[in-house]
């Protein structure tokens, strides 16, 4: 796993809890494992910022960063996970969700134009809601766990490797 990589880019503990938007969690932000990469933490890691990704609310970074607390794993790679769903992949994300909650449920997708009112989001929750909110349930089970198990799988390896590599 490219640990050294990774820890380049992500930023100090320190500078994180003292973050205001952070704040709210308090001394949660103090267990040493939210902070460190190692075979545990990163895998849930990856789990928790997928599965989150997929769900569709505002704010998916506090969800994850509580996710991460509770699941106590690498806060910073769960929050970052994220920003897959980012204003340019949501729509087709989504729309994707869409799509295979109908299948699943044996409906056929419906045209739909988006508009930015009340009315249109509480029409559009009766039609179109339970497919896309089972599409993304789905979407993001499946992706965590095979997130979870990629990443498991790519650190045993890269330290089976390591260990071949350095007894040769």
């Amino acid at each position: 796993m490219p640990k050294k990589f990774i820890q380049r880019f992500m930023p100090k503990p320190e500078s994180l809890r003292d973050h205001k938007h952070l704040q709210i969690f308090g001394t949660l932000l103090h267990k040493p494992n939210l902070w460190h990469l190692n075979r545990k933490s990163a895998p849930g890691a990856f789990a928790v910022g997928l599965l989150c990704a997929w769900v569709p609310i505002p704010f998916q970074m506090v969800l994850a960063a509580a996710l991460a607390i509770v699941f106590n794993v690498n806060l910073p790679v769960s929050v970052a996970l994220v920003w897959l769903t980012n204003p340019l992949t949501m729509p087709v994300m989504f729309y994707g969700a869409y799509l295979l909650g109908a299948r699943l449920l044996g409906h056929t997708p419906q045209q739909f134009a988006f508009e930015l009112s009340w009315h249109w989001l509480e029409s559009s929750l009766a039609t179109i809601g339970p497919p896309f909110l089972l599409g993304c349930a789905v979407i993001g089970i499946v992706s965590s766990l095979l997130g979870y198990f990629v990443i498991h799988n790519l650190w045993k390896y890269s330290v089976l490797f390591k260990w071949r590599k350095r007894y040769k």
